[in-house]
């Protein structure tokens, strides 16, 4: 296996590097160099932009970040803070989340979930509702609570120095601090006392928001259990298949340039048609690269990714380092799979004899030879074996002898 590995690479490096079996010049290898590095980051630019074609899971279902956020919070506040958060005071001339949300299939294939939509539509008409007052009457009275809360800090703090004045007799025209020693008690218990009714204030304030119209509306879809779990079975199944739809756009971009440039090649190697076959090898290794790339980003990211991360998840918990140790021991296994099933069905010589020998090629290698050459003068491989009947040389992995007809055995691949 390492020797046909070893004369593969030989046969890849001879070829890019060679016309017609001439080593090409360092100028030349540089040019060739260089159009091979502008063309590979074309290629990349251009699968980028395919890739984009379909929408992204985040643009299909936009809703869902927000949603589950929601739904994941424990705090009792939750339900005022995301109405304060959709109600924003500071969004002049801007477009509805709805609109927003629909902008993200323009230029893409596929559409936004239609329950994202709704949501975007109540989020709208709770923004227009007019609520912002009532958001500022709280936020004032926050902040009021907040310099209340900060003088009374600074009270407790300065409490021990304003004793001490006191005890030495020393006059309040003369303290640095905020109040005297005999005012402090009084003035604490008086802002306690207005904090206390500002938060009721603001208890009050927020119940009659969340009692709104709209905004009863927009929470109680949030709390749709039935069709939360539809957002979000449908954004882990885009999820799931997203790098696969991805793959697939790409191999649509690169499939035609890689049959192009395989076609324009082998015409110009059956025509000596040296620098062309050269450039066009080129071109086809150049096209093969991005393609290998994006299937082992999709085994990395894509379907078999998830499934080997479930299936560590669920057996060892957090040591998810686990899936890296499993992709170092499928990956050469399965890199393994493809050489054999490579040499087996697609490059094994009993299925190609027939063809090259009528068109007077090696056995193996595959390169023109004569008629009666018994060894390659390219790779030096016997063409012949004796058959076991008539004794006389027939070609090799051909059913049957040239000179008597007999059916040949069954002979192992060298």
């Amino acid at each position: 296996m390492f020797n046909k590995l070893f004369r593969f690479l030989r046969r890849f490096l001879h070829r890019t590097r060679t016309v017609n079996n001439e080593p090409l010049n360092k100028v030349s290898l540089i040019v060739i160099i260089v159009i091979d590095i502008v063309i590979l980051s074309n290629v990349f630019i251009g699968l980028d932009d395919v890739a984009q074609w379909h929408i992204s899971p985040a643009a299909a279902y936009p809703c869902y970040t927000e949603w589950s956020s929601y739904r994941s919070q424990t705090d009792s506040n939750k339900d005022f803070e995301i109405i304060q958060q959709t109600v924003s005071l500071d969004r002049p001339n801007v477009i509805g989340d709805q609109q927003q949300y629909q902008q993200g299939e323009l230029d893409h294939l596929g559409e936004v979930n239609p329950v994202c939509l709704r949501y975007g539509d109540v989020k709208d008409t709770l923004r227009e509702a007019g609520y912002g007052a009532i958001l500022q009457r709280v936020t004032q009275k926050e902040r009021a609570i907040a310099t209340l809360r900060n003088t009374n800090g600074t009270i407790r703090r300065e409490y021990d120095s304003t004793l001490l004045e006191k005890i030495a007799g020393q006059s309040r025209d003369q303290s640095i601090n905020q109040v005297g020693a005999a005012e402090a008690k009084v003035t604490l218990a008086e802002n306690e006392t207005k904090i206390d009714g500002l938060n009721a204030e603001i208890s009050t304030l927020k119940d009659e928001l969340l009692a709104k119209p709209e905004s009863a509306e927009f929470l109680a879809l949030l709390k749709q259990d039935t069709t939360f779990q539809t957002v979000e079975q449908g954004y882990d199944k885009a999820k799931f298949w997203y790098p696969t739809i991805q793959l697939a756009f790409q191999a649509i971009f690169l499939v035609p340039l890689i049959l192009v440039a395989f076609a324009i090649y082998t015409v110009a190697q059956r025509k000596r048609y040296g620098l062309i076959a050269l450039i066009s090898w080129h071109l086809l290794v150049i096209f093969f690269i991005p393609l290998v790339l994006k299937v082992f980003e999709v085994f990395q990211a894509g379907i078999i990714f998830n499934f080997i991360f479930d299936i560590v998840s669920a057996i060892f918990g957090r040591l998810l380092f686990l899936v890296s140790y499993v992709y170092i021991l499928l990956i050469p296994l399965l890199g393994f799979g493809i050489i054999k099933l490579a040499q087996r069905f697609i490059f094994n010589p009993k299925l190609q004899a027939a063809g090259r020998v009528q068109k007077s090629r090696c056995i193996k290698c595959a390169k023109k030879i004569k008629a009666h050459d018994e060894h390659c003068p390219h790779c030096g491989y016997y063409q012949h074996r004796e058959c076991g009947h008539c004794h006389q040389l027939t070609y090799k992995y051909l059913p049957y002898c040239n000179h008597c007809g007999t059916a040949q055995t069954v002979e192992t691949v060298q």
